[in-house]
């Protein structure tokens, strides 16, 4: 039986005898090749394998073995079988091994798909997408998969399948998410007098008044409940039971865009004038501080009534009023929200005493929650920030402590 003998490969000499066996490693034909490897040759595996391991290399960690196992006295099929891999898969490490040395054993990622885009028009992909499908000529106001299909076949040339535009977008920094209403009849000239004109206004007020800002508001609770979504087994829809009624339990409320804290006060009849000067009162009476009160337009925060009674409380009170249809502008609008998420949704409520009950509960959760009622203001902060006004936010972090005392 012949043996070849590779003492070492680094700078060898002849190729000729490296050639061959690497022909018969092709074959499969290397049970009758013995290799001898130099102390360098193995200190440079050694050091490979030690990086594989480190890495979780496992494909190059196989290929580093399998050349050191035949000096233990195992065959090429003893091999195969240990690693789990066809026998000739092994003679063709052991030809690369022979041919290029130890940097043939180890594992090259694969390229992957070519883009078909170009970085640069992918750049203006994102900006089409940013602006929207109308300011590309569509009718619909979000995309979707189809429509990214036709404008990127139409503007650059280049086909995706459907179903890989959500992946394309992804990789691009997009997400898929829920679109939300707003109303049509917004004045964006208030809403852009508001963030640059009335709320710096405001911080101003506050910092000379030693005033809270109020940000207020109302929700109501039904008791017939409300639903979200739900993990079930795939066509068994679940099930929440319901009372029916269309009963609903009301609250006032407001928070402080620096202290965080939540007044609330739940009501069972109708919203008015009169039930909310009853709650504007209560807060007077549980504070000490000027109050800047900020509000939506609902009709009794308007009313003759209101009017008459801020004018009558104008040392305690400074009133104003956020831009029409702009409920993004109110942070109390994610505490409700929240309140909803938690304790709310997905629960039964058999009487309005239950329901009552639970809302008061989750009312009185939030008072002790501060500083998640503080994180519904990153909106104004970054206002506040992007103004150069970081005094304002510096205030935030001071304690306020009040005392109330009643008879």
């Amino acid at each position: 039986m012949e043996a070849a003998r590779i003492i070492s490969l680094p700078g060898q000499p002849d190729t000729e005898p490296v050639r061959k066996i690497s022909e018969n490693s092709a074959s499969g034909q290397l049970e009758n090749v013995r290799i001898i490897l130099t102390k360098t040759t193995r200190g440079s595996l050694e050091e490979i394998l030690g990086q594989a391991e480190k890495k979780g290399d496992l494909r190059s960690a196989k290929r580093i073995m399998a050349i050191f196992a035949p000096a233990d006295g195992y065959s090429f099929s003893d091999i195969a079988s240990i690693l789990g891999v066809h026998e000739r898969t092994v003679c063709r490490w052991f030809g690369n091994f022979l041919l290029k040395g130890p940097g043939g054993l180890e594992s090259r990622r694969p390229p992957g798909r070519k883009s078909k885009l170009t970085k640069s028009q992918k750049r203006e992909l994102g900006r089409i997408v940013t602006e929207g499908p109308v300011a590309a000529g569509f009718s619909a106001a979000c995309w979707r998969s189809p429509m990214l299909q036709a404008l990127i076949y139409e503007k650059f040339g280049v086909f995706y399948a459907v179903n890989y535009i959500s992946r394309l977008l992804k990789d691009m920094g997009f997400s898929w998410q829920k679109a939300k209403f707003v109303a049509d009849r917004q004045d964006a000239e208030a809403r852009k007098k508001w963030l640059e004109e009335t709320w710096p206004e405001i911080l101003g007020a506050a910092g000379e008044k030693d005033a809270y800002i109020l940000f207020g508001d109302e929700s109501s609770f039904p008791q017939w409940g409300s639903l979200t979504w739900t993990w079930a087994k795939k066509g068994q829809q679940p099930v929440v039971k319901t009372s029916g009624s269309r009963k609903s339990y009301k609250v006032f409320g407001l928070i402080d865009y620096f202290t965080g804290r939540f007044f609330s006060k739940g009501h069972e009849g109708r919203l008015n004038s009169e039930s909310y000067t009853s709650f504007l009162k209560e807060v007077m009476r549980k504070t000490r501080k000027h109050l800047i009160l900020i509000q939506d337009g609902a009709s009794y925060h308007k009313s003759r009534a209101m009017r008459k009674f801020f004018e009558k409380n104008s040392r305690r009170l400074t009133v104003y009023s956020l831009p029409a249809y702009s409920p993004d502008y109110n942070p109390i609008e994610k505490l409700w929200k929240k309140i909803k998420e938690k304790e709310i949704h997905l629960h039964h409520f058999p009487t309005f005493a239950d329901l009552k009950k639970r809302v008061n509960e989750a009312l009185l959760t939030f008072e002790d929650l501060k500083n998640e009622v503080l994180s519904l203001f990153v909106f104004y902060d970054e206002l506040v920030v992007k103004n150069n006004d970081r005094s304002a936010v510096s205030n935030k972090t001071e304690t306020h402590i009040e005392i109330s005392i009643s008879f």
